[in-house]
């Protein structure tokens, strides 16, 4: 499941972050990383983008940089 799908409130581990170059290194950088705890907080009006909760910040990214973002739910 990628996180683009991931319910508002479930909890996931992140298994793996995809893309590639600057894309990939910029989701590595904001503390997206293998084995890290995410929940979906909640979505834009419209859909798009999405806030989520990493480590103890939140975080805003677009759907479709979260379709990149390989996580299981727990």
């Amino acid at each position: 499941m990628t996180l683009d799908k991931l319910p508002i409130g479930v909890p996931a581990i992140v298994l793996q972050v995809g893309g590639e170059g600057e894309f990939r290194l910029r989701l590595l950088d904001m503390g997206i990383l293998p084995g890290t705890l995410v929940k979906v907080q909640k979505y834009a009006p419209l859909g798009d983008p999405l806030q989520m909760r990493v480590r103890d910040f939140d975080l805003v990214i677009r759907l479709q940089d979260a379709a990149h973002i390989e996580v299981m739910k727990i």
